[in-house]
């Protein structure tokens, strides 16, 4: 999946290359886990797009009587998407709060909070 490759990493992000200091791009810190970028935006509305098709696909399967086998694999491909789409999105949002160091100790706890409990609704 070309993630072997100098400047580039599985599921779309680039790395940079070899010895090449890696820089955070500087976010407001107090805004959700959404991207801000237009292309990390135009990426996460198109895999959206996407899973919103699996859906369809799934309730047209099941409007139509379809054998159980290919609708629990249609829901397990959905669940794995909207994992994907999970992982990525908690990834920009670390990056983001931990790109640069806090400003202060209680902005710092309050990040940590912040993430703990990101994480913790991510894990259930």
């Amino acid at each position: 999946m070309g993630g072997e490759e100098t400047g580039q990493s599985i599921g779309g992000r680039v790395d940079p290359p070899e010895g090449a200091p890696y820089t955070i791009p500087h976010y407001s810190f107090r805004i959700a886990a959404v991207p801000h970028s237009p292309e990390e935006k135009r990426k996460v509305l198109a895999r959206v797009r996407r899973i919103r098709g699996q859906c369809d696909a799934l309730e047209r399967a099941l409007e139509a009587g379809a054998d159980c086998g290919p609708v629990l694999q249609q829901i397990a491909a959905i669940r794995g998407a909207v994992n994907g789409l999970m992982s990525g999105v908690l990834e920009s949002h670390l990056r983001e709060q931990f790109g640069q160091p806090a400003s202060d100790p209680e902005d710092r706890h309050a990040r940590v909070t912040e993430m703990t409990a990101l994480i913790r609704s991510y894990l259930k």
